[in-house]
């Protein structure tokens, strides 16, 4: 009987061929985003007792305050992919413009691009909250050979090749997938392994959790409001369960677990939505559909959404499939263009 891989590496390498773009590559990409991830979970584990607290005092692109980690982690990852010259190109949540990567001999040879929020929630750290790395994956699509362009950064989630997360929580998680469904790696921390530990990962069709932010009720679209009053009514299967951590991953995470939705919908406070197409709605819409779950913007498909630019927001419905499209459902009585004509777009 042939041993099932129990690590992430053995799983890579038993798992190569399922990829239709197999190559070691790939597999080499993952590893180093694994790599990187056990250094940031070792500094996440320190906050507090040294000097990684609180603001650095300048603000990203997206005009949000950055965090002493959200740097860190942001270095790590960029110096661990461009020194191990994997990847031809990085986008980061926490860069203004994209990265190109060069070799040591200033070719542009690699095939893949990374996208990357490289610490999400990260705000919660102050709190001892569980935060998150995203990542999602794509092959270029100008020549190889030639450094890579805005062009092969702004694809549709539908051509992702790879994407996942990492979770630094009670235990550290690596979650990804290739296309061929999810699974969960946990981190030993005492021999530095990821172990295969939450195989085919799956949301449950239905759920009981609702996660949104409802401190900004009033702001949000009358859709919103009235698939929160469906969620809140006394019935056989319901009232839901309200759960909102703040931390995208760890709500997603438990819902993907648990069974329930997440929603970011515009508001009049954030009108284009607050989470970001490419670092973190593309990654977790391309992981629930691996996962039998459901990503919308509230009317279309995440997936199919075309970028326009790297910073672009969207609002993002996402988690067990009928969960969504109930909500989808009560969206669908008020055009998309209604709410959007009372707050003005942005961009």
């Amino acid at each position: 009987m042939t041993r099932k891989p129990n690590t992430l590496g053995e799983f890579i390498i038993g798992n190569q061929n399922d990829f239709k773009y197999s190559s070691g590559e790939l597999s080499r990409l993952i590893n180093s985003i694994s790599l990187a991830a056990k250094v940031v979970n070792h500094e996440v584990n320190k906050a507090g007792l040294v000097d990684i607290l609180g603001s650095i005092g300048d603000t990203n692109i997206q005009g949000e305050d950055q965090q002493k980690l959200d740097v860190y982690a942001n270095e790590v990852f960029m110096q661990t992919l461009i020194n191990r010259e994997i990847v031809c190109g990085i986008a980061s949540e926490e860069e203004d413009e994209f990265v190109k990567i060069e070799g040591r001999n200033k070719s542009h040879d690699n095939k893949y691009i990374l996208l990357m929020d490289p610490l999400d929630g990260s705000s919660n750290i102050d709190v001892n909250v569980s935060v998150g790395t995203i990542f999602s994956i794509y092959r270029r699509v100008t020549p190889i050979g030639t450094p890579v362009e805005k062009e092969d950064f702004l694809q549709p989630g539908t051509q992702q090749v790879a994407a996942g997360y990492v979770i630094y929580g009670t235990s550290t998680m690596l979650v990804y997938s290739t296309g061929n469904g999810v699974n969960g790696f946990t981190l030993n921390p005492a021999i530095g392994v990821f172990y295969l530990s939450h195989p085919y990962m799956k949301y449950p069709n239905n759920g009981g959790i609702y996660s949104i932010n409802e401190g900004y009720y009033s702001h949000f679209p009358q859709g919103v409001k009235d698939y929160l009053k469906f969620c809140q009514e006394e019935t056989e299967d319901r009232p839901y369960k309200g759960r909102y951590i703040g931390s995208l991953v760890s709500d997603f995470h438990r819902n993907m677990i648990k069974g329930g939705i997440y929603i970011y919908p515009t508001s009049s406070k954030a009108p284009e939505g607050k989470l970001r197409l490419l670092y973190e709605c593309n990654p977790m819409a391309y992981i629930a559909e691996q996962a039998g779950g459901k990503a919308t913007d509230g009317y279309n498909r995440i997936l199919e959404i075309k970028p326009t630019h790297l910073h672009q927001r969207v609002p993002f419905f996402c988690g067990s499939a009928k969960m969504v499209e109930d909500a989808e459902h009560f969206m669908a009585k008020y055009p998309e263009d209604a709410f959007y004509k009372e707050v003005p777009k942005t961009f």
